[in-house]
This record gives C-alpha cells, structure tokens and sequence, in this order.
C-alpha cells in the first residue's frame, strides 16, 4: 500500500498540472459517473493530503481518494483514455490527463464530510500542521506494541509498513514493546525522524532510511533492488545480514502485515535510543 508521501506527491502533482484550470471529469468505467457529472466543467481549486488520504477540491465539492493496495494515479497524455474499462476517474485540461485506477475508494464528499476525514485521521509527520502531542497522547497509554500503533492511521497519519520498519531499526526499539513503556525522549527522537525522513520521500519519491556507512559505496555491496526503491535497512530482507551487526534480519505478521527487524540490534525489552543508527541518510544529511 502507498505510504504518506505518495499521497502527498499526488497532491502537489495535482494541483501543479491543473490547478485553478476548469477540467474534464469523466469516469469510463461508470463507477464514479454520476459525481463526475456534478464535476465536470468545474475548476480545480487544489489538491492536499492528510496520511494515506487524497482530497482533490473543486467549488462543488472534494474527490476523496484512498489508493489502497493496487490503488494508481498517472499523469500523462494519451487521447482518449487506455485502456477506459479499468479507469474509475480522468482529469483533463486537454492537454494532460490524470487516471485513476483500481483506488479503494473514490468519493465526492461535502465540506463537512472533508473536515471529518482530516480530524479523524493521526498527526501526519509530512504536513506542517500535524500535532505530535495527539500521537503521544494514545502512544503513552498503550499497552499494544509500538509498532503495531506506528501502523494505525489515527495514531500516525501516512506511516506504512517501510516507515514502520526502518524508524524501529534506526532508533533500535523492540517491535513488540508495549507503547506505554516509551519514553518521551525516544518517541520525539522517532517523531522527529519520522518528520525528516517522509518529507524528503516527497521530494525524491522513494524511500531512503540508510546513512552514510551503510550505502552501497561505503560497504562495497550492490544495490538494493525493489520496486520501492530507496535503501533500507530491514524492510523486506528477512534472512538478509543486518548492515550494522551482521545478524539475520527477522521476520513476522504484526497487524496484518510482514514485520521485519534486527534481533541483535533491536534485542526483545529494548526500548530505544534518542539517537539514529548511523544518523541521517546520506541524501538527506
């Protein structure tokens, strides 16, 4: 599933091509027909996100997106349409298009509705507006594991099973600790990571979490390959050597996805450091 900094790459992407322009809103497959009718020939006020979540504006009302699993948003400039029997939404200017395909959902909601999915949603680490006192709030009484709440997206808005992984790693906290025993100092140090690492996944479109002595160059090793790209330190390398002590990564179902970790590096009981192993990527730092 698309992490926090898809969403938001979408929104700036949005509002960059058709912003303030009027657009052509159709839905080919006819499972949006009816609220692309009301759309179409509005103009495009602006696009946001809040976590996982796509809020499109236009004067009539909000297109809200979920992406979920197989969930894609193209730009491009094929006339007419590819492939129209798959595509839930097109905007066009006439000159681009965006299609949507395969989202979980995709609804045109009010005003009211609009400001009920941001409030409901966690403190998202990319917006500059996200309260991480709201996060900690649920984080320091609960007994559930913190890793298991860094997946809930009213705790933490926008951070997914990549984020999830290496922000444990890099602050060497047990997956299985229970939230409550965190302290206030590691939590900030992740919030703060959190912060760092997701806006710069905005800026490049992919996922970096490792520093300086643990890239490719630096160890002598070959890239990683994935279709997430970026490097990582444990997210799907269950077997793999951990780059920083040598021990197989692990691997195990947590909230109902794979979870993965160092078990030298992040031994059962530890509850973390305030400091990142290795500190900052080296793109970012």
């Amino acid at each position: 599933m698309p992490e926090g900094h898809v969403t938001h790459r979408l929104a700036r992407e949005l509002t960059r091509t058709f912003g303030e322009r009027p657009l052509t809103v159709a839905s080919p497959q006819g499972r949006f027909a009816d609220s692309a009718a009301q759309l179409d020939g509005g103009s495009l006020v602006g696009a946001d996100a809040v976590g996982k979540h796509l809020l499109i504006d236009f004067d009539p009302g909000t297109v809200w997106v979920h992406l979920g699993l197989i969930g894609k948003f193209q730009f491009n400039q094929s006339f007419p349409a590819p492939n129209p029997a798959t595509l839930r939404l097109r905007l066009t200017d006439g000159a681009s298009a965006a299609d949507l395909r395969g989202p979980q959902w995709c609804r045109l909601i009010t005003p009211v509705e609009r400001a009920a999915v941001v409030a409901n949603s966690g403190p998202d680490p990319i917006r500059g507006d996200a309260d991480p006192e709201r996060a900690w709030a649920k984080v320091s009484r609960s007994r559930k594991p913190f890793a298991a709440l860094l997946m809930d997206q009213s705790v933490f808005a926008g951070v997914g099973n990549i984020f999830r992984a290496e922000v444990l790693f890099r602050h060497a906290i047990d997956p299985m600790l229970p939230a409550q025993r965190l302290s206030r100092s590691v939590f900030d140090a992740v919030w703060d990571d959190l912060v760092i690492l997701m806006r710069a996944a905005v800026e490049v479109g992919r996922i970096d979490t490792v520093a300086g002595d643990h890239t490719p160059e630096a160890m002598g090793r070959d890239p990683r390959v994935d279709r997430h790209g970026g490097e990582v330190y444990v997210y799907r390398r269950a077997g793999l050597p951990c780059y920083v002590c040598g021990t197989p990564v692990a691997t195990t179902a947590l909230a109902g996805r794979h979870l993965y970790w160092c078990p030298t590096c992040q031994p059962a009981g530890a509850r973390g450091v305030p400091t990142a192993i290795g500190g900052l990527p080296e793109a970012i730092a």
